[in-house]
């Protein structure tokens, strides 16, 4: 029994060196088992490299396919699979192919090659794309398709309105498209030509042609005079205005004056003229642009549109009542602002005539007929200068005298007053305005040989007080009595 037993141990020892034996050759040759597929694809009596450069092979012929992308308002661009960056994602598949049914021990083995017998083995091929040179197409080729819109216009000529429709607009969400063109190549493509749909947003003109014609009813309007201005005030005045007619604000929009007219340049079509600046008439570039602000303010007023920003001047100005007037400066941070807040657009038309410029603001009247208002200012404390301000000036000769006028300080208010049917209804304030005080100044000459009448003229200067500075500059100068 126990020759027996050693014999069949014997047979099974060498059976195995056999399998094992047999196994390696399968190994060394390096061949792919019947019934392995790259999805369609046999694979089986090749070498990794004959695998693979059969799969390569595939993905080439896929390069030159054509993949129309679908951008704005249905344009085209087309490209090829080659210019998305078309790659092999897996190509570990072919090793993994390669060595089914050549790993694990002899019983693994034997499994794997009956298995295959009844089943094939089909492997699939994943194909990836270049995200960055998706997103090179996307923003280099499809952007350009992409166009702002163009909001429905209106403009008055000759006292008539004209409507331009407006132009929808298209922008390419390149991020979005990116996540599209990719997923679909990945997950969906069959390798030929398509078309892809991109994801592009849409943005509706503000505004029709049956929203622009409501806007036919006079709101409010106002009108300022600057016949006492020189050339340059003056044309700053009508530069202003021209920038702002025509001007179309939509529901809900703000209007800017400082944004409408600035900058306050030469090449913006401005001048040097006078303007407040520190207690003082100085003059600065775009002088007399605020009598524009002013003047449009008060015909927001009238329409009674929403004044959102709004500062009364450093001074009392003349060619509107206090309270009423509305100050813009870049640099002190002085802007006027409002909003149209009703459910209409509303347009502005301005114009100059005669050294006069006025402002209107059509809309849809939807206020009651028999509604009026009206704006009253009310001084509510009057501050006077009480000392003059005298500069000695030792490059003038005695004798010489320039004077700047005073500006008394005031404060005030603003009423709005709501009449309907000739009855009051409303009285509230608008607004409370503070307007310095800046004293008369004077630049005297003190130039003179005479040390005596050099001290005297300067003791007046001291006493702040120009009326008794003019009386000893008279005693100063007057010639000498004839003997």
């Amino acid at each position: 029994m126990k020759s027996m037993f050693r014999w069949g141990v014997a047979v099974c020892a060498a059976f195995m060196t056999t399998l094992c034996m047999g196994n390696v050759a399968q190994a060394s040759e390096l061949t792919i088992k019947e019934g392995i597929y790259a999805e369609q694809d046999s694979l089986a009596g090749m070498t990794l490299q004959e695998a693979e450069d059969l799969i390569l092979g595939r993905i080439a012929a896929m390069e030159d396919s054509n993949v129309t992308l679908v951008v704005a308002d249905g344009k085209e661009v087309t490209v090829t699979a080659k210019d998305l960056g078309i790659c092999w994602a897996n190509p570990e598949m072919v090793r993994e192919a390669a060595a089914l049914g050549t790993e694990g021990n002899v019983i693994q083995r034997y499994k794997t090659m009956k298995d295959l017998q009844f089943e094939n083995k089909v492997y699939d091929v994943e194909l990836g794309f270049d995200v960055g040179a998706i997103n090179d197409v996307l923003a280099g080729k499809c952007t350009v398709f992409d166009q702002k819109p163009v909001d429905a216009g209106l403009t008055r000529v000759d006292g008539v309105f004209q409507i331009t429709e407006g132009r929808t607009g298209y922008e390419l969400d390149v991020e979005s498209s990116i996540d599209v063109v990719y997923d679909y190549l990945v997950n969906s493509w069959d390798g030929k030509d398509c078309r892809i749909k991109l994801n592009v947003v849409t943005q509706q003109p503000r505004g029709t042609a049956a929203d622009l014609a409501q806007v036919q009813d006079l709101l409010g309007s106002f009108t300022t005079d600057y016949s006492s201005s020189n050339g340059n005030r003056s044309g700053n005045v009508a530069n202003g205005c021209s920038k702002i007619n025509g001007t179309l604000l939509y529901p809900g929009e703000t209007f800017s004056c400082t944004d409408a007219v600035s900058p306050f340049t030469a090449a913006n079509g401005y001048a040097m003229a006078g303007a407040y600046l520190n207690g003082k008439v100085v003059n600065s570039m775009g002088g007399g642009i605020c009598q524009v602000s002013s003047t449009l303010y008060n015909a927001v007023l009238k329409a009674e549109l929403e004044v959102t920003d709004r500062s009364p001047h450093s001074m009392i100005v003349t060619y509107v009542d206090a309270s009423a007037d509305a100050a813009i400066a870049e640099g002190a941070g002085k802007d006027f602002k409002f909003r149209n807040n009703l459910d209409y657009p509303i347009y502005i038309e301005g114009y100059v005539k005669n050294k006069k410029i006025t402002f209107n603001i059509y809309g849809k009247e939807t206020r009651p007929a028999d509604r009026e208002v009206r704006y009253e200012s009310e001084i509510l404390e009057k501050i006077m200068p009480t000392i003059d301000l005298i500069t000695a000036d030792a490059s003038k000769p005695l004798g010489y005298v320039s004077t700047e006028a005073a500006h008394i300080g005031y404060r005030a208010r603003l009423w709005k007053i709501v009449t309907e049917g000739g009855r009051e209804v409303s009285r509230e304030v608008v607004n409370n305005s503070k307007y310095n005080v800046s004293p008369r100044s004077a630049v005297v000459g003190v130039a003179t040989d005479e040390a005596w009448k050099y001290e005297e003229i300067m003791a007046a200067i001291g006493t702040y007080d120009l009326e008794h500075v003019r009386v000893v500059i008279g005693l100063l100068t007057q010639p000498p009595a004839q003997e």
